[in-house]
């Protein structure tokens, strides 16, 4: 049986969001899922997370907010991807986001929303598919 391929990923907490709990546990599951997983730490800047995106050629980013400013700092990742040439790497999001702010969202780039209680394994399979999916695109 083949090795299974280890997806490539960035895990950042754009702004002033101090709380990183829930993106360490993200990180250690995706990991331990077999995913090689780079993590920004706190307080970062949508273009800091976007050059690290783009100097580890991930192959997908996920965001983790719980402050609040979701809204605004996520579709800035995305913005600074595009910027840096990076434009269709997958984003994922979590965090404490309500579910009217899923919609605005995912029309501002963001291809999966997770939310408390959202079980683990229904964010490694969504990393796993946005990873697939953008390897397939590079090829």
């Amino acid at each position: 049986m083949p090795a299974q391929k280890r997806h490539r990923v960035l895990i950042g907490k754009p702004g002033l969001d101090g709380h990183d709990r829930g993106a360490k546990f993200i990180a250690r599951a995706l990991r331990d899922a077999g995913f090689e997983v780079v993590y920004t730490g706190i307080r970062r800047t949508p273009e800091e997370i976007a050059a690290a995106a783009v100097q580890e050629d991930v192959s997908a980013v996920g965001l983790s907010s719980l402050s609040g400013a979701h809204l605004r700092l996520f579709p800035a990742v995305v913005e600074a991807l595009g910027k840096s040439g990076a434009g269709d790497v997958p984003v994922l999001g979590g965090g404490i986001i309500p579910d009217e702010d899923i919609g605005p969202l995912k029309d501002a780039g963001i291809s999966e929303v997770f939310t408390p209680g959202t079980p683990v394994e229904q964010i490694i399979s969504a990393f796993r598919r946005a990873c697939e999916a953008q390897e397939a695109r590079r090829t």
